[in-house]
C-alpha cells in the first residue's frame, strides 16, 4: 500500500502526524505539570487554614492477658491471612 501513495504526500502525512504527536505530547505534559502544582497549592491552603489537630491523649490499647502486643498482633495476622486463603479456594 505504501508504495501506491506519491512520495511527496507519504512525507506530508508522516511529517503532519510527527507534529501531532509532539504538540499531543505537550499538552499532556503542560495539563500533568498544572495538576502536580494545583494539588500542591490546595494542599498548602488547606493544610494552613483547617490544621489537623494533634491528640495529646495518649491511646489505650487493649492487649489480651495471655499474650503480648506483639504476639496478639502476630495472630491476628496470622489468623486474616487464613481466613483470606480460605476464602480465594471457595
Amino acid at each position: 500500500m505504501l508504495n501506491q501513495l506519491p512520495r511527496e504526500l507519504l512525507l506530508e502525512q508522516l511529517n503532519n502526524g510527527l507534529i501531532l504527536l509532539v504538540l499531543g505530547m505537550g499538552v499532556v505534559f503542560l495539563f500533568l505539570t498544572l495538576l502536580v502544582f494545583t494539588t500542591k497549592l490546595l494542599s498548602y491552603t488547606v493544610n494552613r487554614y483547617f490544621p489537623q489537630k494533634v491528640s495529646t491523649a495518649p491511646q489505650k490499647r487493649m492487649a489480651s492477658p495471655a499474650l503480648s502486643g506483639n504476639e496478639a498482633q502476630s495472630g491476628e495476622i496470622a489468623a486474616a491471612i487464613t481466613a483470606a486463603i480460605a476464602r480465594s479456594k471457595r
